[in-house]
């Protein structure tokens, strides 16, 4: 599955069901380059994950609403409640572990 660029206008409505991914980075971070490719990895093996990003400097409304101050930060949403956040680059398999953890 790919991963969806999203943006504040539409992060509730992309993240509200299911358990869902969200990649919160910026094109001058040199750790969100390194993670890009890890999540688009671990999207395409877990089909039944929704995997989005969101650009923070285009998109600061969402970013502030979660207390985003470091990024790359990742936001594990389940049904619409946070369940997990990780700030700094996460491997894959630490990232599909945990993402394992919410799926029914």
């Amino acid at each position: 599955m790919a991963v969806v660029d999203i943006n504040d206008n539409n992060f509730v409505s992309e993240t509200d069901t299911g358990v869902t991914l969200t990649d919160f980075w910026a094109t001058w971070c040199g750790p969100c380059r390194m993670q890009s490719p890890v999540v688009e990895t671990v999207a395409e093996k877990m089909s039944s994950v929704k995997f989005t990003k969101m650009d923070v400097d285009e998109n600061p409304a969402t970013a502030q609403e979660f207390g985003i101050m470091a990024i790359p930060t990742l936001l594990v949403k389940k049904d619409g409640e946070v369940v997990e956040r990780l700030t700094g680059f996460t491997p894959a398999h630490q990232l599909e572990a945990i993402l394992s953890k919410h799926i029914d």
